[in-house]
């Protein structure tokens, strides 16, 4: 059939699966929506309060469903907003495509109103970029696109669609959505060697990262985790990949991590790491990082391999069919005494915990723990709060936790909650700060508008509380910039928007919140009042190794 390029570029989405897409509207992408407004029965639009919250809506909805994420955006600064939304999917390996209108393609290169080369910009964030010359090429390219964003390791893709080509037509004709590229095990070779290296283990250690979630390889490492009677860890992006009470699992690893989980990796001969890279928030001082430790390494993307570390066996391939194909190597074993120094690293955990009585961040968490249904997602913005989330709440279903890992956005977390919600099709839940909920706040519009489920849950210290831990432990507390020194209600914030909310001042008044925030529809704002001193502990010093995690700490303020 004949098909103007807008059409084709929506007819195209629509043949690949995308049920909901999040986006702005603008001049050079008006033809594109109105496509959306002719196919609006079968497709359904997200606008957004700003592109950025779209971007960040996009990847929420792809870290929870595993479908790729699909955000819109006109020229000039409608692209530029989507940069912060790309690099966070880039750093953390989120399957997404952006599709931006431009200017004609006769005024390319003219500095025209509201043209950006928004290829060059994002080439360093995304997997690939397309700028699209020809409609006969439009549909061709949305389906490289897809295929690419979502094969091997995930990630952005963008599409750059100048005007003219959404209004010139072309032949179209659909076809099945495109599958994933092919994936393969680890070489043999490389394989046998793995299994001879953790045959001779005495205190294995499994670290997993997003990787294991993409791969759908979490049945597989519990296999090798029995065989070997091993503990388990995980990074960030690895949290609820399996249930946070499976008794082998010691919870996340890391500057801000368990001490369970943290301690065994240190003590550990051979770690196995599964779908993850070793950042320096994992490791600390990379030369004094598990010095005792040979580490074998399976991801799919080869480039990571002794990129940070180095490994005694790195195994570039699916995380999957490799470990199916390592596991008829791996001998049996139990190993008593390492699993006594495990359970010795989990009591002095516990002895370690936040107990104190009131509205803690700990407290605050595991009344949220009472609320949270199977299948709620949690999303996170960035800072204290983040670590606290990650620290202690449990989930149950894969894909349940979304949170900005490798670039540490601010401003992240309510548009990946609305696209949780509207991607799981239940309620989302935000666990957000009030420096990092200032970054995006608008999105709380969006929420409104189409009565979004989502129940925001703000750690309020009125201070930038990572930056003042860090300004209190390392700069002799001096506390530049990190006061905020705002008025703002967040409650009467809310009414203001058209949603509901409330501030709390102890565990009995949240427990309450929370309740009457779950029961109902749409947006539900808990302002959450805890001390600006409050810590995240335990935690690795800067540059410090493991022997070094401070987990107790009394500093006069």
């Amino acid at each position: 059939m004949l098909l103007s390029g807008a059409d084709i570029l929506v007819k195209t989405l629509i043949e690949q699966g995308c049920e909901t897409v999040f986006g702005y509207p603008g001049g050079q992408i008006l033809n594109v929506y109105d496509s959306l407004y002719k196919y609006q029965d079968e497709i359904n639009h997200i606008l957004t309060a700003h592109e950025q919250g779209a971007a960040h809506a996009a990847d929420g909805y792809a870290r929870t469903t595993g479908k790729v994420g699909v955000v819109i955006s006109t020229s000039g600064p409608g692209a530029t907003n989507l940069v912060t939304g790309i690099a966070t999917a880039y750093l953390d390996s989120i399957p997404m495509v952006a599709i931006c209108g431009n200017v004609p393609t006769t005024q390319i290169g003219t500095d025209s109103f509201q043209e950006i080369d928004i290829t060059g910009v994002t080439l360093p964030i995304t997997k690939h970029n397309y700028f699209v010359g020809h409609v006969e090429d439009l549909a061709d390219t949305i389906r490289e696109a897809f295929r690419l964003a979502k094969s091997g390791r995930p990630g952005p893709v963008l599409i750059d669609v100048p005007k003219d080509v959404q209004i010139a037509k072309c032949e179209y004709e659909m076809q099945p959505p495109v599958e994933k590229e092919s994936t393969h095990a680890a070489k043999d070779v490389r394989i046998e060697e793995a299994a001879a290296v953790i045959n001779d283990a005495k205190r294995p250690f499994i670290y997993f990262g997003g990787g294991l979630l993409t791969a759908d390889a979490q049945e597989e490492m519990l296999a090798l985790a029995e065989k070997i009677d091993a503990p388990i860890g995980c990074s960030l992006m690895g949290l609820s990949a399996i249930p946070t009470d499976h008794p082998r699992f010691l919870g996340m690893q890391g500057m801000h991590g368990h001490f369970a989980s943290s301690m065994s990796m240190h003590h550990a001969d051979v770690i196995i790491s599964l779908g993850v890279r070793f950042n320096d928030r994992v490791t600390g001082n990379r030369q004094r990082f598990a010095t005792g430790a040979k580490i074998i390494h399976i991801d799919v993307d080869g480039s990571e391999l002794c990129k940070t570390v180095n490994a005694a066996c790195g195994l570039r391939g699916d995380v999957k069919r490799t470990l199916q194909k390592l596991l008829p190597l791996i001998h049996e074993d139990k190993k008593p005494e390492w699993e006594a120094r495990v359970q010795a690293f989990r009591a002095e955990e516990e002895n370690c915990l936040d107990k104190r009585e009131g509205l803690t961040p700990r407290s605050a968490m595991l009344t949220l723990n009472r609320h949270l249904g199977e299948n709620t997602a949690v999303c996170t913005d960035v800072g204290q709060h983040q670590m606290w989330a990650a620290q202690h709440l449990f989930f149950r279903t894969p894909r349940r936790f979304a949170s900005s890992g490798g670039l540490g956005t601010m401003g992240y977390g309510f548009g990946a909650a609305i696209g949780a919600a509207f991607g799981t099709k239940e309620r989302s839940v935000l666990v957000t700060g009030d420096g990092s909920f200032g970054m995006n706040l608008n999105e709380l519009a969006t929420a409104v508008r189409y009565n979004v489920p989502v129940v925001v849950i703000i750690m309020n210290n009125g201070v930038l509380g990572m930056v003042r831990q860090w300004q209190t432990l390392f700069y002799d507390k001096h506390y530049s910039n990190s006061v905020l020194q705002r008025k703002t209600d967040f409650a009467a914030f809310a009414r203001a928007f058209g949603a509901d909310g409330e501030t709390v001042n102890t565990p009995e008044e949240m427990d309450r919140a929370l309740a009457k925030a779950f029961s109902q529809d749409g947006p539900y704002i808990i302002d959450c009042r805890i001390d600006k001193d409050e810590f995240v502990l335990p935690m690795l010093p800067p540059g410090g190794s493991m022997d070094e995690i401070i987990t107790r700490l009394e500093v006069n303020v």
